[in-house]
């Protein structure tokens, strides 16, 4: 019995296989768990590898060229496999692993492996009343699986159409009582779930954590259940591919230890490996066998002509998370992972910038603190959102307003429109509570004429902020090199991670610019012009600030 494992990492070590650094990281760790097996858990080759016998033995493909014939797995879908599923408990023989996040360029067999896995864990894992759920956030999606895939493999398979049944919604085992179906959000069956494996393709497109948090529930009664999550990269940020995303980086890197959590990540390592054919494998492992050469080429080829082609080929194909076509900064840009302890701001002179709105957008406050013999510019920001608008927000944007609630970084303000007056709340408690005074005020005028005689009536100093071009282009030019070069520590806060991705521009002849949302008019930006402000009155005020400091 061959162990895949050992043999894919062997090619990896030897350069014959490339591969990123996320991956080798995952593998490492399975190779040192089988040689020094952590107790009560040890590594059965021949659990390991039954999933992938029964593939072989009884799956058939169900698209293309090789419609009918039996499904040959690849070297890196076997090493997988064996790694998730040959973990067990040595005296229950239970597996260890529960959940699985793939990340792999698009066009390498994720949705045929998926419905093969779905319909081994409906038919052969000994679980009886089996339910296995191809999930997404609408139907369609859901039955991409279910659909293009489960039901032609089964329907080719002479096995498997002779001991399963196609029902209205599902296919059904009647041996075990088994199911697999596809199910959306927008279904109305979502409680009383028991789930066995739950199956998300295509995560990214999943803007609801609440779909994520139901599935993973469910599955508490059963005994080796796997929630399997397998996706390209995606254009939406701060949405649940995040999330997961930096869960399994932390898992990887031994921040956090969760041996029921499985990652494997197929990426570059560089955003510039894009050009280099040398590396297309490790984001496409089944490059030449599932996944066409010369069509991965003549994408690249495009999209080295074509800057909005470019986008769409490094997230799908590479996996590099990125930000819509046209957008004023790529996501490697804009993301930065470090964080600030507030103690070490405490005392400390501030620039402030106040981007206010009326009723449907988000209102934002910024402090902007740099410190002596510092690089780096600290962002505090708080948001605020009409209570009463909150759930229609959180719905029509598709992005966790409560969850930002709960975490402090945002306040909802009871009504159909934002109190001004908790905004110069907010600035006086930052400089009561920590010290942090804000010595200008930069604000857009519009719509703030009470609450600028508000924030005067407290000894502010208040600054119009006119919004245009002329105004904003060096500012902002200034902030993104300063993005791009990570000399901004934002605290990592999510909110303004989502509306700099958000934020587009607008160039005039003179090549000056100004930001502007994106095509959607849920992609809010208050974030983004908050910082600005804050920027405008650093530029403007840079060498006073210097010496103030």
């Amino acid at each position: 019995m061959t162990n895949f494992i050992f043999e894919y990492w062997e090619k990896i070590q030897s350069g014959e296989i490339s591969a990123c650094h996320r991956l080798k990281q995952q593998y490492e760790k399975v190779i040192n768990e089988i040689h020094n097996p952590r107790d009560p858990w040890v590594f059965d080759l021949e659990a390991g590898t039954r999933p992938i016998d029964f593939v072989e033995k009884f799956c058939k493909q169900s698209k293309g060229q090789w419609i009918g014939q039996s499904l040959e797995l690849d070297l890196f879908q076997k090493a997988k496999i064996q790694a998730v599923f040959g973990f067990i408990h040595k005296d229950t023989g239970f597996r260890r692993v529960r959940e699985v996040f793939t990340l792999v360029g698009r066009k390498n067999g994720k949705s045929t492996e998926k419905a093969a896995i779905g319909l081994y864990m409906m038919i052969a894992d000994g679980e009886g009343g089996a339910e296995v759920y191809s999930v997404a956030t609408k139907k369609d999606q859901a039955k991409i699986v279910f659909t293009e895939h489960a039901i032609p493999m089964v329907s080719q398979s002479p096995y498997l159409s002779k001991h399963t049944r196609k029902r209205k919604t599902d296919l059904y085992f009647p041996a075990t009582f088994s199911k697999f179906e596809p199910l959306a959000s927008d279904s109305n069956s979502l409680d009383g779930l028991n789930v066995h494996n739950g199956i998300m393709d295509e995560l990214h497109a999943i803007k609801d954590r609440n779909l994520y948090d139901v599935i993973k529930q469910s599955m508490s009664s059963r005994q080796q259940p796997i929630l399997d999550m397998i996706t390209t990269a995606g254009f939406v940020r701060e949405c649940i591919f995040d999330s997961i995303y930096d869960y399994a980086c932390k898992v990887l890197d031994g921040v956090i230890t969760d041996d029921r959590f499985m990652a494997f990540i197929y990426e570059l390592d560089d955003r510039e490996e894009w050009t280099d054919f040398r590396c297309w494998e490790k984001a496409n492992p089944g490059l030449g066998t599932i996944k066409d050469y010369d069509e991965l080429a003549a994408n690249v080829d495009r999209a080295k002509n074509d800057p909005d082609f470019l986008p769409t080929v490094l997230t799908k194909d590479f996996n590099v998370r990125e930000t819509v076509a046209g957008t004023w900064l790529t996501f490697d840009q804009i993301n930065n992972d470090s964080e600030y302890d507030i103690e070490y701001l405490r005392d400390s002179y501030a620039i402030s910038g106040t981007d206010l709105s009326s009723t449907t957008d988000l209102s934002c406050a910024t402090l902007l603190v740099m410190k002596p013999d510092d690089p780096n510019k600290y962002i505090i920001q708080h948001y605020w959102l009409p209570e009463d608008l909150a759930d229609q927000r959180e719905k029509e944007d598709k992005i966790p307003y409560k969850k930002w609630s709960e975490r402090g970084l945002l306040s909802f303000c009871p009504g159909n429109k934002v109190d001004y007056s908790m905004v110069t709340a907010w600035y006086i408690k930052m400089m009561e509570e920590y010290g942090i005074r804000p010595y200008w005020n930069v604000y857009d005028p519009w719509n703030a004429q009470y609450w600028t005689q508000e924030m005067i009536d407290y000894g502010f100093n208040m600054i119009k902020c006119r919004q245009g071009a002329q105004t904003f282009s060096n500012p902002m030019k200034e902030m993104g090199a300063d993005l791009a070069a990570k000399n901004i520590n934002y605290n990592n806060n999510p909110i303004l991670k989502w509306c700099l991705t958000n934020t587009s521009v607008e160039r005039d002849k003179n090549d000056n610019i100004r930001p502007i949302r994106g095509k959607l008019s849920r992609l809010r930006i208050d974030g983004t012009l908050s910082m600005l402000m804050a920027y405008v009155g650093l530029f403007e005020n840079y060498t006073d600030y210097q010496n103030l400091i």
